[in-house]
């Protein structure tokens, strides 16, 4: 019960300290939680697979053209884990593409999960709450506060396919459909 009590406390607190919080449990391997800015990601040991990723990624410009002005119509989620691969992967390289568009980058929210037993795919501030996250990095595209679409985990062709797709109207179906709520 005081293990479970401390917990919470200490969750709570964080919730309202803001952003940026890191977790290193006992086996050392820290990871982020919660709402997160992205220049978090200039630090270790989240920098080194960060920048791999989006140093390594060739953002395809004619595509993102295709839906650079209305991307700036909608809102982001961005729900992540800084402890999994597919995260690693992904994330830094739709960043990459959110920038080459000019997206404003106060529309989007960087939501970070936890991965321990007992509080797996959830955060402090529950922003996870009835939005169906099983599978990260999920990223939600919202306009007029109703979720159109999302990219879940991985694209189902490419980042750039896939959000002009979404952008553009047409019809697409996330990885894993069964958890688009």
């Amino acid at each position: 019960m005081r293990t479970s009590a401390f917990l919470f406390f200490t969750l709570f607190c964080m919730a309202l300290n803001g952003q940026n919080q890191e977790i290193t449990p006992e086996n050392g391997n820290s990871f982020l939680l919660g709402k997160i800015t992205l220049n978090v990601f200039e630090k270790e040991p989240y920098r080194e697979w960060y920048q791999k990723s989006y140093q390594d990624y060739g953002v395809d410009e004619t595509l993102v053209h295709l839906f650079s002005k209305k991307l700036s119509h909608y809102r982001i989620q961005l729900f992540l884990g800084t402890w999994c691969g597919d995260s690693k992967r992904e994330v830094p390289r739709f960043i990459k593409i959110l920038k080459e568009a000019n997206f404003p980058l106060e529309n989007l929210e960087v939501v970070a999960l936890d991965r321990r037993k007992g509080w797996y795919k959830k955060s402090p501030g529950g922003e996870e709450r009835g939005k169906n996250i099983k599978k990260v990095p999920t990223i939600l595209f919202i306009k007029n506060g109703k979720e159109v679409n999302r990219i879940v985990e991985s694209p189902v062709e490419s980042l750039e396919e896939d959000m002009a797709l979404i952008l553009n109207g047409g019809e697409y179906i996330p990885n894993y459909a069964v958890m688009k709520q």
